[in-house]
């Protein structure tokens, strides 16, 4: 990824930022995810490359200066839901040191374990689609991104963290039946 790819992308999302009235700062990374709001640090942490590569993704041609606008959208939608995040620390940090405690063999195979993990997928949801709800509303307050590009990309960012939820419910419901075999 060049310096200037680079600079038009912290432009596009400085564009958003200041558009919908928001001071949230922005940060280049290069952390693997495209862009992810730290409700911590409140700011929107981007990685060019995995921008450029997550749009590659789609199905349906969308530009890149749309898909930023979009994600950026989704980000100030976790930052207008800061407390909220802020709330679910302890038991995100609960849940956090559950998974280095154990291996994945071990979560997998302990029913309270898993639901643990079940709780995590669960809020990450109810979180993606209160940001993408605020994201909405940002973009209906302040125009920015074409209403039909905007769902098509929400609905391609719901529809991973659903995948990986619905992954392991089904394991979940696995062990538990094992379980209910093994008492019978």
């Amino acid at each position: 990824m060049t310096q200037i790819k680079e600079k038009e992308l912290f432009q596009v999302i400085q564009s958003v930022v200041q558009a919908v009235n928001m001071t949230v700062k922005i940060k280049q990374d290069d952390s693997g995810i495209n862009m992810s709001y730290n409700f911590i640090g409140d700011y929107v942490g981007f990685d060019a490359k995995r921008l450029v590569e997550a749009r590659n993704e789609l199905m349906l041609p969308t530009s890149l200066e749309i898909y930023v606008k979009t994600m950026t959208l989704h980000e100030l939608g976790h930052a207008v839901d800061r407390e909220a995040l802020q709330a679910s620390l302890p038991r995100t940090i609960e849940i956090f040191t559950m998974k280095k405690q154990h291996t994945l063999k071990e979560i997998y195979h302990q029913e309270q374990l898993l639901a643990m993990l079940i709780e995590e997928h669960e809020m990450n949801i109810q979180f993606e689609q209160t940001a993408w709800e605020n994201a909405w509303m940002l973009n209906r307050t302040h125009p920015l991104v074409p209403e039909e590009d905007f769902d098509y990309i929400k609905q391609h960012s719901l529809a991973t963290y659903q995948k990986l939820y619905e992954q392991d419910l089904q394991a979940y419901h696995h062990l538990l039946n094992q379980q209910m075999v093994q008492l019978v």
